[in-house]
């Protein structure tokens, strides 16, 4: 069993960077790949970016790439995702999620954590 929990969320201005985490517990052998997702008020839920968890590759929403960068320290059981240049409309509830699966099917998900920018 895997289980993930967000953190470093909050208010921030227009401009500013905010790191988030998501610390993975249990069997993180069985990772396939890590993501993050957000959902904006209102919104649908939308891809953020996407990393395996041995091989490190990623791929990212093409609106976002070049500003977020998706990491991960598998010794931390550990994923990132650094977001630069925040804009207004990168408010949204940000979740890390997994899967053990394979590709298409994150079936762990974490808490959320509220990332609110002002402008």
């Amino acid at each position: 069993q895997v289980q993930l929990v967000e953190s470093g969320g909050g208010l921030v201005q227009a401009g500013d960077s905010l790191r988030l985490s998501c610390a993975a517990s249990g069997r993180t052998s069985r990772i396939y790949a890590m993501a993050w997702f957000r959902q904006a008020p209102g919104k649908e839920r939308e891809f953020v970016a996407v990393i395996t968890w041995n091989g490190g590759s990623t791929n990212y929403q093409e609106s976002l790439k070049g500003r977020f960068t998706i990491s991960r320290d598998n010794a931390k059981n550990a994923v990132y995702l650094e977001m630069n240049s925040l804009k207004p409309e990168d408010t949204a509830v940000y979740y890390c999620a997994a899967t053990v699966v394979g590709p298409g099917e994150w079936d762990v998900w974490g808490q959320g954590t509220q990332v609110t920018v002002s402008s």
